[in-house]
């Protein structure tokens, strides 16, 4: 087996119209996909080479200690004044660690999502 890249990474959530206000109305994302059917409902948002899908289905349920995604952006000093004015709930951070500056933040599922920013 040859694995290329990440094809996508998904986090479960519980209530997609709420998740979506989130993704769309706090991060800024275009969804670039939305599918609903047999029980499941599934959007995703394609970031840079990589997607970030939302997703419910059976068995699938939100975790602060899972997996997370990290999101690069532009300025990181503006995304984080942006998200404490929404009242994010911040986790971890900001901080610098000397090659990039970070700071985890939860999704209203709980999810932990990574803000960060590298340095030149």
């Amino acid at each position: 087996m040859q694995i290329k890249e990440i094809a996508f990474s998904c986090y479960p959530v519980t209530d997609m119209t709420r998740a979506q206000g989130f993704y769309e109305g706090v991060l800024g994302l275009k969804a670039t996909a939305n599918y609903q059917g047999d029980g499941m409902h599934w959007v995703e948002y394609d970031i840079g080479a990589g997607t970030l899908a939302l997703g419910v289905a059976p068995g699938m349920k939100p975790s602060a200690t899972g997996c997370s995604v990290s999101l690069e952006v532009a300025d990181f000093d503006q995304a984080i004044a942006e998200l404490k004015a929404a009242n994010v709930k911040f986790t971890f951070g900001p901080f610098d660690t000397g090659v990039c500056q970070m700071a985890f933040v939860s999704d209203p599922d709980g999810n932990s999502i990574g803000i960060h920013k590298r340095k030149r």
